[in-house]
């Protein structure tokens, strides 16, 4: 089972020039194949003046998803290199799409094999990335007196702290890995001195710091 992946850090555009003809990436973090469609018309609007729309994304923890669209380029020319890119950078939950301005000189299918691809290689470039992991939802609840202690030496130890929620005591909702739930567990004996245990609530993704 997949616990961890790549995504992209940010939105970003980038944009490349072959033979006066201009290659605008535009890559977009996305959670389903509805979204990345969208993406791709919006830009078709957006860009009324551009000749093609050319497009891959690739979706799911396991990157199961892929589908990619020469738009009108010759077959095999656009989409594939675009898709190619997104594979080789480990990417997932991402669409690129290529907006291309035709400058007036046939390129050729190696010209815009080459060109497709460096685009989104320049889109990935501006956009970054940053690991996807899977984590364990536990929920601590300590008194008052020891949460801000007991927050802190857990963050030390690379425990995520997800939430706090303040009532008669106080509720922290941890994530960890997991392979790290019975280090976790060894933790809040020590800090709490066996007083208090973490219960699980779930699971859920969380991105993590950006690379």
């Amino acid at each position: 089972m997949t616990t961890r992946y790549l995504v992209v850090a940010r939105d970003a555009e980038a944009e490349i020039e072959v033979k006066r003809s201009r290659f605008l990436c535009t890559v977009r973090r996305v959670g389903d194949e509805p979204a990345a469609r969208a993406v791709v018309e919006r830009l078709r609007r957006e860009h009324w003046d551009a000749r093609h729309h050319c497009s891959a994304f690739v979706l799911g923890p396991d990157a199961r998803l892929e589908r990619s669209s020469d738009d009108g380029e010759p077959a095999g020319t656009a989409g594939a290199p675009m898709l190619e890119v997104l594979r080789g950078a480990g990417v997932s939950d991402v669409v690129a799409v290529v907006t291309r301005w035709f400058g007036g000189t046939l390129l050729g299918a190696g010209g815009l094999v080459r060109a497709y691809g460096d685009a989104v290689r320049a889109g990935l470039d501006a956009s970054g990335t940053r690991e996807r992991r899977l984590v364990h939802e536990l929920d601590l609840v300590v008194g008052h007196a020891d949460a801000g202690r007991v927050e802190g030496e857990l963050r030390a130890r690379g425990v995520v702290v997800l939430d706090t929620a303040y009532a008669a005591e106080v509720t922290l909702r941890l994530g960890v890995e997991p392979d790290a739930e019975a280090a976790l567990n060894a933790a809040v004996a020590e800090l709490t001195g066996g007083t208090a245990a973490a219960r699980p609530v779930g699971e859920r993704w969380v991105d993590g710091p950006l690379r």
